[in-house]
């Protein structure tokens, strides 16, 4: 038998292989065998067709050979012999065997050689991008800690070492998924959002996020075990990255009080998520399923009067007192934008010295102090907000 022998190192190596990087070895031997096959068919076109690869472990060698089908009627030499020729070989052949022979391994050249070679090599690579691909395609919408390499002043993309069980692997942070604010460095140590994991020529592309509200979702999430036990339900969040962010929250357990759970024990829950936000602000609100209710709490931190749903269904009134309109409104229309944006209503904030007509808006007016506390004079216009 015609055979080329393999060293014991190379199936330790295989060993590994699978140890270190997680690649099967019978994933691995497959690939090999297919580049064998493929190199070897290119050197012998002509019987390529009959030409398999076996790959024996236990005996460390690989066998090439061509099969040949035993035939009344010869029409192709090269895959077929007759009953005469198979008979000299082995005498027990019949019509319809198929005889095996082997190649002579000198054939197998130099080039060829390289050939496996390099389809050995990228068989591993794809192994090795499928197997990053379907694990961070796992985690996404998770948060995930990494390290900042490089800061590219170009495109603006910063590019984080993210680990996982084969391998460290390069994630993305665009600038539209960067905060503004945010001064981010090479060594840095991030916690980061995983947005999507893309396929591209190079290998999975791993599209990660700072700004996205599922990375405030996710940090309360590690750090309130109520939230993280289903006890505690967050409902909505809105967020304008690197400001403030207004998040709902609601109790499955009537003896449990979601936004004190929120905040923990002298704060630190929450504090603990401000910090990894880098002190940007953040609201814990009580979701109502009355609507009116929960755009009031929503416009926290101003102080609100009263509200009530207009005839669209679509928009809610809201009366602060003068002194709050400004704080409602928020800066450039911030506060109320996300209000909005939390509870799915367009706001229409109104000052209550401008209220002409009490009964219009349900309320006693001898109940309003309409004096502006802080003598600023006029409040200004009605502010809106839409979602």
């Amino acid at each position: 038998m015609s055979t080329v022998n393999m060293s014991s190192e190379f199936f330790l190596a295989l060993d590994e292989i699978e140890r270190d990087k997680g690649i099967p070895k019978s994933y691995m031997l497959e690939k090999i065998n297919q580049a064998l096959l493929a190199a070897v068919r290119k050197n012998n076109p002509a019987e390529a067709d009959g030409i398999n690869v076996e790959i024996d472990e236990k005996k460390k060698n690989v066998r090439i050979y061509i099969a040949k089908t035993v035939v009344e009627e010869v029409e192709n030499p090269a895959l077929q012999l007759t009953l005469d020729q198979a008979r000299a070989v082995s005498r027990k052949a019949e019509i319809g065997d198929v005889l095996k022979f082997d190649l002579e391994t000198r054939k197998f050249g130099r080039i060829a050689a390289q050939a496996a070679k390099q389809v050995i090599i990228q068989g591993i690579r794809e192994a090795e991008r499928g197997m990053v691909y379907d694990e961070f395609t796992s985690k996404e919408h998770e948060v995930l800690t990494g390290v900042v390499t490089r800061v590219d002043s170009m495109s603006g993309n910063a590019y984080i070492k993210l680990s996982s069980s084969s391998e460290m692997t390069e994630a993305v942070l665009m600038p539209g998924e960067r905060v503004r604010s945010e001064v981010i460095s090479e060594g840095s140590r991030l916690k980061v959002y995983v947005i999507e994991v893309r396929r591209s020529s190079r290998g999975p592309q791993v599209v990660v996020s700072r700004t996205h509200p599922g990375l405030v979702k996710r940090l309360f999430e590690l750090e309130v075990p109520e939230i993280y036990d289903g006890v505690v339900e967050i409902k909505s969040i809105a967020r304008d990255a690197g400001v403030r962010t207004k998040i709902a929250v609601s109790s499955n357990d009537p003896n449990v009080d979601p936004i004190g759970a929120c905040i923990g024990p002298k704060g630190a829950r929450v504090a603990a998520v401000v910090d990894e936000l880098n002190g940007e602000k953040v609201d814990i609100i009580n979701w109502s399923e009355d609507v009116e209710q929960f755009v009031a709490a929503a416009l926290s931190p101003a102080e609100v009067y009263s509200t009530s749903m207009v005839d669209d269904g679509r928009t809610c009134r809201v009366i602060v007192p003068d002194s709050q309109l400004s704080l409602a409104i928020g800066k450039e229309g911030k506060n109320a934008r996300l209000a909005s944006k939390l509870t799915g209503c367009k706001i229409d904030i109104k000052p209550a010295s401008q209220m002409m007509d009490s009964s219009r808006f349900n309320i006693d007016l001898s109940m309003l102090d309409l004096d502006d506390p802080d003598g600023s004079g006029d409040a200004g216009d009605a502010g809106e907000a839409e979602q």
